[in-house]
């Protein structure tokens, strides 16, 4: 019975399986976004998320554990100063997968995976959030807008005031 045996073995034998993932965890980390097959990226995300949340505590047992799997030490060296401090406040989910469709050859699920903090874009797409209007809308939202268009409108005239003045 296979009961729990849930791995993907990607049709490859246990060490071209190793081989292949700790060479895609080393390109995801020096080029920080990779594009692979779906079911690669789903078995490299488990492959290096845990050796991601071994590089916030950076000793030299953690690098040689995570040395043994990569066999890189530019990547690890990278990986421990300039990745771990970027994500040193996350709890994890360090990578995110975007589907990009079809292979043309052999009509393969293709995607993209990247490392989360490293995206400019998703990163600013947070950090700008835009004010949406309505046809219904509050009376909180709606003083509190007007507030802040008299206190600009103020603030705009007042140098302007100013210059006339002199």
């Amino acid at each position: 019975m296979r009961h729990n045996k849930k791995f993907n073995h990607l049709g490859r034998t246990a060490s071209h399986r190793n081989a292949m993932l700790a060479n895609m965890a080393i390109s995801l980390i020096k080029h920080k976004r990779i594009t692979t097959t779906v079911a690669k990226a789903k078995a490299l995300k488990k492959y290096v998320e845990p050796l991601i949340t071994k590089s916030k505590n950076d000793t030299t047992n953690s690098r040689r554990v995570v040395f043994s799997y990569l066999q890189d030490k530019y990547a690890v060296t990278e990986l421990f100063k300039e990745i771990s401090a970027k994500i040193a406040d996350r709890p994890g989910g360090y990578t995110r997968i975007i589907k990009t469709g079809k292979r043309l050859g052999d009509n393969a699920d293709m995607c993209f995976i990247e490392l989360v903090d490293y995206n400019e874009n998703m990163a600013k797409d947070k950090a700008e959030k835009k004010i949406t209007r309505t046809r219904r809308s509050s009376k909180k939202s709606s003083a509190a807008v007007k507030a802040e268009s008299v206190d600009e409108t103020t603030a705009v005239e007042t140098p302007a005031e100013k210059a006339k003045a002199e």
